[in-house]
């Protein structure tokens, strides 16, 4: 695939940004492709066998779209993408991309710019006019109901629309997208991204109501009267919460809190002063290393923090992996986001002791010990490091550590459907079914705290599930 020796004779080109002290000004998207995709495409080798393949969870067919791009063939790539992916324009945009990690180049160099290459087959088709809705020759006159807009629900019922069923969407925020929408700062991913492909799905015949809360003002019973098939896909939104003194101060919020906010804002809608959490003006300190908390940082940067301090209780991993131990899986690295490199202090191995406020019953500090891990008969156990304890000053502080599980209260407790160990609706990754009769879910709700292109897959294997179960027979990928 490719030029056979192109890995050898051209560099991989990454993506430019704009100058940080611009971009730190504004909430839009900063980054821009290389020019020449087609000599990136070039360097996708005849490896034989194309570990990337299985390095996407949704089996990407990479090689053959890399060799599309580097003939010109830009329109039979977009064909060769759509037939995996829903929606390349978001994968593209905020997948880590764990098929570059599995590259075969990436044993003896850089890998493939497997990402970008897909970022930009999906803009060339959406600029020369290509995506065009796919509908239905008939209908089969069942009614699905997806609850939950996320990539997991859009995914499902795009594929279940265009099959014939009749899909409505129930979403509890007042616009689509789910955490996709809201926890992802607009300067990493617009969400115009999202309503053209919503406006593609709407011609597809796929109904979205905002502002309903399955569990809430909208009967989650009611639902298994009114349609045929229900999919729970809302998520994992149970943050993961830090109960240590002071937990209660005014200006310790949980991250996605502070994202939402201001990401609604950013869209126009009205929040209050007194409602908005701002980092203007003060100390931040980040609690988590990973994604979320380096969206904590770049919001707070372009608030206008007088600094930020993100801290990890892990140790900082290796820059640089031995490739010949970690091939072709997801290594344990150090990488720097580009939200870190605006403007950042990193800590690892640090855990928190307790926050502390003022009279008035606001955040002010934070005292934090040094921690180090240790192998014991096997496993790791953290030990705190005595006499290492110290403070810094932070008036906002936000937790980003992940969530632990869906939210339990309304929508599942109210259906009842079985939840697993973790606290997951149950269920395999085949047919997609509850505990429940006519009740599937998928993505985080099923699988827990994941990626993106995880629930992309997830959707539109559900959606295979449950056309199975409604027509006796499938003609949806899996």
């Amino acid at each position: 695939m490719g030029k056979p020796t192109g890995f050898k004779e051209y560099d991989r080109e990454n993506l430019s940004y704009a100058p940080v002290a611009d971009r730190v000004m504004h909430f839009k998207e900063f980054s821009k492709l290389p020019e020449d995709m087609a000599t990136q495409g070039a360097r996708c080798m005849d490896c034989g066998i194309p570990f990337c393949h299985n390095g996407c969870p949704i089996n990407n067919i990479i090689p053959d779209w890399n060799d599309a791009v580097y003939h010109g063939h830009w329109r039979e790539a977009l064909d060769i993408l759509h037939s995996t992916n829903n929606f390349p324009e978001f994968t593209g945009r905020i997948c880590p991309a764990p098929c570059e990690e599995a590259c075969t180049v990436n044993l003896i160099g850089d890998a493939v710019s497997i990402k970008n290459i897909e970022l930009s087959i999906i803009e060339k088709g959406w600029q020369e006019g290509w995506i065009e809705p796919q509908i239905a020759n008939k209908k089969t006159g069942k009614r699905v109901a997806i609850v939950g807009s996320g990539p997991a629900g859009m995914s499902a019922a795009q594929q279940l629309a265009r099959v014939g069923h009749d899909v409505v969407v129930f979403e509890k925020n007042n616009r689509i997208g789910g955490l996709m929408r809201y926890g992802i700062p607009n300067f990493k991913f617009d969400k115009s991204v999202i309503d053209r492909r919503m406006s593609q799905m709407r011609a597809e015949g796929v109904e979205f109501r905002v502002n309903s809360t399955v569990g809430g003002n909208v009967s989650a019973t009611d639902l298994l009267n009114r349609f045929d098939a229900v999919v729970l896909s809302g998520g994992s939104e149970k943050p993961r919460d830090l109960p240590v003194p002071g937990r209660e101060l005014n200006g310790v919020h949980f991250a996605m809190e502070f994202l939402t906010k201001n990401t609604k804002r950013v869209l126009g809608d009205h929040i209050p002063d007194d409602e908005f959490v701002s980092a203007a003006g003060k100390h931040v300190v980040v609690i988590g290393g990973g994604d979320t908390g380096s969206d904590c940082i770049g919001t707070s940067n372009r608030h206008g923090a007088l600094s930020v301090t993100q801290l990890e209780i892990l140790p900082k991993p290796e820059a640089v992996p031995n490739k010949l131990i970690t091939w072709p899986n997801w290594p344990m690295r150090l990488r720097t986001s580009t939200s870190q490199d605006e403007g950042c202090n990193r800590d690892w191995e640090v855990s928190t002791k307790r926050f502390i406020g003022d009279a008035d019953g606001n955040v002010q500090a934070i005292e934090c010990i040094r921690v180090e891990w240790k192998q014991d008969n096997g496993q790791w156990k953290l030990n705190e490091i005595e006499g290492s304890e110290f403070e810094l000053p932070a008036q906002l502080i936000t937790l980003a550590m992940g969530f632990a599980h869906p939210v339990h209260e309304g929508m599942l407790e109210e259906l009842g459907v079985a939840r697993d160990a973790r606290g997951n609706v149950a269920a395999d990754d085949q047919n997609y079914a509850t505990s429940i009769d006519k009740i599937f879910t998928a993505g985080d709700m099923r699988r827990g705290q994941s990626l993106v292109v995880w629930a992309i897959r997830e959707g539109r294997q559900c959606a295979r599930a449950v056309d199975q179960f409604l027509m006796g027979s499938t003609t949806l990928p899996r």
